[in-house]
């Protein structure tokens, strides 16, 4: 249905625009004034801000132009006729979206709250539709007449830019997803995994078993999104598709990102790789759980711990002196604010206490030290399987640590200047440390479709040892502490904040292990990472652990 539902898009454009000489003509008008609106006699150009007359004459156009089905003319009350079109076209036509009628609520200044109600009717099949959306009108920018600012939304609140509408036969067959034991996992009991269940039965709806049904969906630019269903107008039969995920832990993570405004948060189990839980909260649909791109802060300091024991620099019991500051390649670093300087410290204190200036100094290569700009990025490659093409059953991002000269090197080393990271690759990274083997984390068996996972070397006993003893002494007498508070088991953890260009707070990161689990979690200007973050982990060990 894919590819029909295209074809159907580009010809339902074509003969509006060929069949209809107005919306033509309007095109080539608006091409020339780079606003839209009709061609009329000339008038002095207004400015400033829409009247609350100009708001409630432009919305009831688009809204009588809209109920009757005529695209060119609602496109043409609108500041970009050439967007608004298509997906108008698309909603009477591919669509099968009838009967519209629009009820305006009361405007706030110029934005215009609205309710629909429609029907689509599809091969004799027809179902209610009904949604809440808003607008707000402008004024154009080179006609000054009063436009409704258009955005995808406006047809639809889950519309985004490259959202097209189709009803017709399911591009795949539902799905029934369950939990490692059994328990249905649906997008209503567990919000967070709504993005994912779309795309889980995008790739996997044909692998299951189901057949499919029909609806009306969104029909995302990105084919490695999964379409969303809004309307079913025939169910299909589903079929099961199993996870990794532990409805437990899941439920545990969905109520924990809900305490902190865009949150993330990924567990996973280390002796096997399965993830357990993902949630989000966000105001926007992003997996950024699984795809986000991020500085990780401190967290990284797990990986760069690894490469100073592997290199012979450092061991958990060996110096590392904590200075007030330390200067690499003229530019200065600084511990957090408050840090006591400790000269004496090993690499252990220095790791439960996060202090930056003696990872800075450990990582400066001299005779004695044999570390480069390229020993960072091979330990996360090689090590810990970072940047190595994870297939994990949906999109995801596996990390990345780049060779960096100058002062990334070491801003690198303290997780901030080109390293980027997200929750799934630190929880995948903690995993690693506390048993040695780099598994790569997956919510779907690759022997559903044959792929290959990555793999890494991992690290030696040693190694690992001395790591999980480190995170063991940060939440049990460093920075960890307060958020693991109250956790029994074997547990570790490591926390970050980073600072991020035009924020005035700092990313709060924070990951750890209790028993079989680990989890990494973020909240974006969430501060330190036991204040936002360790907090959210804390809650899902508890769950899971």
């Amino acid at each position: 249905m894919r590819n029909g539902a295209k074809a159907a898009i580009v010809g339902g454009v074509f003969a509006v625009m060929v069949g209809g000489a107005g919306y033509g003509a309007y095109n080539i008008v608006s091409a020339v004034s780079g606003d839209s609106g009709s061609a009329g006699t000339k008038a002095e150009k207004k400015t400033g801000p829409p009247s609350g007359d100009e708001v409630e004459e432009t919305s009831r156009k688009f809204f009588a132009a809209w109920e009757k089905g005529e695209a060119a003319a609602a496109a043409a009350e609108t500041n970009n006729s050439q967007a608004a079109g298509p997906l108008l076209v698309a909603y009477g036509g591919q669509a099968h979206i009838t009967k519209v009628k629009i009820t305006p609520g009361t405007p706030a200044g110029t934005t215009v709250p609205y309710s629909v109600s429609a029907t689509v009717s599809y091969e004799g099949k027809s179902k209610p539709l009904a949604y809440k959306s808003e607008l707000t009108v402008v004024r154009g920018k080179t006609t000054g007449k009063a436009l409704v600012d258009w955005r995808p939304s406006v047809v639809h609140p889950q519309l985004k830019t490259g959202d097209t509408l189709v009803t017709g036969e399911a591009a795949s067959p539902p799905i029934e997803a369950v939990d490692r034991g059994g328990v249905v996992l649906t997008k209503e009991k567990y919000p967070s995994l709504g993005p994912v269940l779309d795309t889980l039965r995008d790739r996997y709806g044909d692998k299951a078993g189901g057949t499919p049904g029909v609806e009306l969906a969104i029909r995302h630019e990105s084919e490695s999104a999964g379409d969303t269903s809004l309307v079913t107008l025939a169910k299909g039969e589903a079929g099961k598709l199993r996870t990794t995920l532990s409805a437990n832990v899941q439920a545990a993570a969905e109520k924990a990102v809900t305490r902190f405004a865009e949150s993330s948060v990924v567990a996973v189990q280390p002796s096997t790789g399965q993830v357990l839980a993902v949630a989000n909260h966000r105001g926007d649909a992003f997996n950024a759980a699984f795809q986000g791109e991020l500085a990780p802060g401190s967290t990284m300091k797990i990986i760069t711990a690894a490469t100073l024991i592997d290199n012979g620099v450092a061991s958990m019991n060996g110096p590392a002196p904590c200075p007030p500051t330390a200067t690499w390649q003229s530019q200065t670093f600084k511990n957090l604010k408050g840090m006591e300087p400790n000269e004496g410290a090993s690499l252990a204190n220095s790791f439960m206490r996060s202090c930056n200036t003696a990872f800075v100094k450990l990582i400066d290569g001299t005779e004695a030290n044999p570390l480069t700009d390229e020993s960072l990025t091979t330990e996360a490659q090689e090590r810990f399987g970072l940047g190595k093409d994870w297939k994990t059953g949906i999109v995801s991002f596996d990390g990345s640590v780049p060779a960096s000269s100058g002062p990334n090197r070491a801003a690198n080393a303290i997780g901030q200047g080109e390293v980027q990271m997200n929750p799934l690759n630190m929880a995948s990274v903690t995993a690693t440390a506390i048993t040695g083997t780099f598994r790569q984390p997956y919510l779907v068996s690759p022997k559903l479709d044959n792929r290959q996972l990555a793999t890494a070397r991992g690290l030696s006993s040693d190694t690992a040892a001395q790591l999980k003893q480190m995170m063991r002494l940060t939440a049990t007498g460093g920075t960890a502490q307060e958020a693991m508070r109250g956790l029994g088991g074997d547990i570790g953890a490591k926390t970050g904040s980073s600072e991020v260009d035009g924020q005035k707070t700092s990313d709060s990161w924070f990951t750890g292990f209790r028993n079989d689990v680990a989890a990494a979690a973020m909240t974006e200007e969430g501060g330190h990472g036991g204040d936002a973050a360790g907090p959210i982990v804390a809650q899902v060990l508890r769950a899971g652990g």
